[in-house]
């Protein structure tokens, strides 16, 4: 009687076979790929060859609504916090506790191999062990000075060093030390890969020349009916046309065609690698008795980048270490099927991304299956804790820890479902959104918030916010509180959207109509003449009232009423005058802007030629072009985009001579 009682409970127990696993925990193995598209895996509708993230998926289940944070940095807060980026302290995480800090009180063996991209060090955040770079991406052949083993400085080899290979070779090093000490581990692998520089191996990449000669369009529409046969969407999923920012592929000259190809084929090498070092590594879990109790979740931090800052090198290979192949946003598009935009932008392309997972011994949903419910990286942490017995602590010595804003998705592993749902705030830099239900708003840049109804229209082609100005007013004031009071950010982020529309782009999107030869090289591509990077200026200096920091490839100026602006001391430059300053700017200030510059030392600003100029403090990008009139060489010079409080973001800021050759840029 008594052994019928307990069969009776545990079978009326929602969770029971998840909370049977607690007899032995199981390890957790986290994958994070860096800008990987919705369909860059076959079993997302890829013609990459990825049979070992396939089979997993086969034996797990696959996730067709998973959301990151469209950006690097902040969607590892979130996956390693279960918060959102800003409530959790941002990257100094000081509002919040990690994954393994959650873990260790269980007993768990904590590792971590790949990118880091946040503050301090992995194990200053509850890592026993750590391989990899601090930095935010890395040469694949030759590292960076970030690199670290354990906390201290590790220096990369000059010869037969490469990241993804790297990252599992540490990967299984330090399992086996877990096993040695007999304890359930937690392994987060944080891949660099398929971020750009595009660095394929040799044998990787040639494995794919010739086959994107057909271009985006039909790779795209084969990605898209594959996803439709395979089950990952409806049948009548409407994707969105190509926009007007990517020509036709039969539009583009031959030799355009040729570096697309194979900028594609060092997509496809790189994703190609991830899934033979993942093959690796599960193959080692298989040989040390681990897959069946070993819970494998696999996600990408956002979508597939778009963001093409350098010029073509043409006739160099990307295997050669001192090459850096820069990202495409034409493939973007296509990578992030059946979706719109990118990498930064709150619409699905930026943020709906892979998502699989498997554990034998604890799944019970059927094997193959594809949930739709709504995740995001914050439910993780909660998933983690419980299905290992443990609690995320609301004290922690040293922080100020936040409520976790994710949910347990234990529900689905038990083979459940999750009816509903917190909203999933969506944020970075002024891209916007809110996921509510079968509701999203959704703003590009600060522009006007659209509306969608997702259970119908999953790839946002029909904005219905004038249809439903009640659910729209609903939600933007949901997405408001919640990131005054659960962000805890105030300022800016939480400033009224514009009531202007301009045309969706941006200034790092690849230019088709550009030759090939426009731009500055990156890297040190066997093309180029040139130093790398040789027209990069040094940073220039706040003045007084303006503290500046880079945020990527932009200028952010936090200004004060007194002496706001920038101060290039000495700019280096040979080339005399006529010149043309030109730079996009995003103002949230106010006052006049003002540029001065000297061709003296013995001139010190604001002494010198001044020219007055118009910034609309408005908070949306213009396009600035200054003719600096000046026939002697510069030698100092001093840019005042406003005259009051307020941040002020600059980019593409570039000094060029007559003749309209790029002399300084900056960042």
């Amino acid at each position: 009687m008594k052994a019928l009682t307990l069969l009776l409970a545990l079978l009326l127990t929602p969770f029971a076979g998840l909370q049977a696993a607690d007899i032995k925990k199981p390890n957790i193995l986290l994958v994070m790929v860096d800008d990987m598209g919705f369909s860059d895996l076959g079993c997302y509708g890829s013609e990459i060859a990825t049979p070992n993230m396939d089979k997993l998926a086969a034996n797990g289940v696959r996730f067709s609504q998973f959301y990151n944070t469209a950006k690097c940095h902040s969607s590892r807060v979130s996956l390693l916090t279960g918060r959102w980026c800003k409530q959790a302290g941002d990257q100094g995480m000081s509002r919040a506790v990690t994954i393994p800090e959650v873990l260790h009180p269980a007993g768990y063996f904590t590792a971590m191999t790949g990118k880091w991209h946040l503050d301090k060090e992995p194990t200053d955040f509850g890592f026993d062990r750590y391989f990899g770079h601090l930095s935010g991406a890395t040469n694949y052949y030759k590292g960076d000075k970030t690199f670290r083993l354990d906390g201290k400085p590790w220096t990369v080899p000059a010869q037969g060093f490469y990241t993804t290979i790297a990252n599992v070779d540490y990967a299984i090093n330090f399992l086996d030390a877990a096993r040695s000490a007999k304890k359930p581990w937690f392994l987060y692998i944080a891949f660099n890969a398929p971020h750009g520089s595009l660095q394929p191996l040799k044998v990787d990449y040639e494995k794919y020349l010739g086959r994107y000669d057909a271009g985006w369009d039909i790779v795209r529409a084969a990605r898209v009916a594959k996803q439709k046969q395979i089950g990952l969407l409806p049948a009548d999923t409407v994707e969105c046309p190509r926009p007007e920012h990517i020509p036709a592929w039969d539009k583009l000259p031959s030799e355009q065609k040729t570096w697309e190809s194979q900028r594609m084929s060092a997509y496809a090498g790189l994703i190609d690698r991830i899934d033979q070092e993942m093959g690796r590594l599960l193959a080692n879990l298989q040989s040390a008795g681990e897959m069946e109790n070993t819970l494998i979740v696999f996600v990408s931090d956002n979508g597939a980048c778009p963001y093409d800052r350098g010029r073509p090198q043409i006739g160099t290979h990307p295997y050669d270490p001192d090459t850096s192949w820069s990202d495409s946003t034409g493939w973007a598009w296509a990578r992030n099927s059946p979706f719109r935009f990118y990498k930064q932008n709150q619409f699905e392309g930026g943020i709906s991304t892979p998502a699989i997972m498997h554990w034998p011994a604890g799944l019970k949903t059927k094997s193959g299956s594809i949930v739709s419910s709504p995740a995001h990286l914050v439910d993780l942490l909660p998933t983690f804790a419980e299905i290992t017995g443990t609690k995320s602590p609301e004290t922690f010595p040293g922080r100020q820890p936040t409520p976790l804003a994710g949910i347990s998705l234990a529900p689905i592993l038990a083979g459940g479902e999750i009816k509903s749902r917190p909203p999933i705030h969506l944020l970075f830099g002024s891209d916007r959104g809110l996921r509510d239900g079968e509701w999203k708003i959704v703003s590009f840049q600060s522009q006007p918030w659209e509306l969608y109804q997702m259970s119908t229209d999953r790839t946002e082609l029909n904005d219905l916010a004038s249809q439903h100005p009640d659910i729209l007013s609903r939600m933007v004031k949901q997405w408001h509180d919640l990131t005054a009071n659960v962000l805890l950010s105030t300022g800016k982020d939480n400033q009224p959207v514009s009531t202007k529309v301009i045309p969706k782009t941006h200034i790092g999107w690849t230019d088709y109509a550009a030759p090939l030869t426009a731009g500055k090289i990156r890297g040190k591509g066997k093309q180029s003449t040139d130093k790398a990077d040789s027209t990069t200026g040094a940073l220039p200096r706040g003045r007084a009232g303006t503290k500046v920091k880079v945020d990527g490839k932009q200028l952010v100026l936090t200004c004060s009423s007194k002496d706001p602006g920038l101060a290039f001391d000495k700019l280096g430059v040979s080339t005399p005058g006529p010149y043309t300053l030109t730079f996009r700017v995003q103002s949230k200030s106010s006052g006049e802007a003002k540029l001065l510059w000297t061709t003296d030392a013995a001139t010190i600003l604001p002494k010198g030629k001044l020219q007055l100029f118009t910034v609309k403090h408005d908070g949306q990008w213009q396009d600035i072009s200054l003719t600096i009139a000046e026939t002697k060489t510069l030698f100092g010079m001093r840019l005042d985009p406003c005259a009051g409080e307020g941040e002020v973001r600059i980019e593409a800021l570039q000094l060029k001579d007559a003749k309209g050759m790029v002399l300084k840029s900056w960042p």
